[in-house]
């Protein structure tokens, strides 16, 4: 079983700032206090195909994550899926970018969560924990691509 979450942010800055913020995913760390590091491990810019391997904090345990773009559309959309092998992992995630206006932008990002194994059993508590944040991490990102 999977589940869905997702937060809608606008952002004072055009785009194509917005989409070029967030296509670099070692710009994550910037919003995302799980997070610890993160590096492109492929070369070349960021577009179908790239892979960007992190270390996160969940509910105090340290896991490694992989997650491969599945589709790059500048300035408008990015999709990711998640490669690695955890107990709870993001099947699927995105942004979508709009033009709102001369220099802003609305976001909305969005995961779909999965468990495997044991980790079905705790998959709907990492969803709700993901949904009672949702918006502040939405704020964050704002702040951050605002920040740049």
């Amino acid at each position: 079983m999977s589940s869905r979450f997702e937060a809608t942010v606008e952002i004072n800055r055009p785009i194509g700032e917005v989409f070029a913020f967030l296509a670099d995913g070692e710009n994550d760390p910037k919003f995302s206090p799980r997070v610890l590091e993160i590096a492109k491990t492929t070369d070349g810019p960021t577009t179908v195909g790239t892979v960007y391997a992190s270390t996160v904090k969940d509910a105090g345990m340290k896991t490694r994550r992989e997650f491969r773009i599945s589709e790059f559309e500048p300035p408008r959309r990015i999709r990711w899926t998640e490669i690695s092998k955890n107990l709870v992992t993001a099947r699927e995630g995105g942004y979508d970018l709009d033009s709102t206006g001369e220099g802003t932008t609305r976001l909305r990002i969005f995961n779909v969560l999965e468990g495997h194994g044991v980790g079905k059993l705790i998959a709907g508590l990492a969803l709700g924990a993901a949904r009672k944040d949702a918006a502040a991490f939405g704020r964050r990102i704002k702040a951050a691509v605002e920040a740049s």
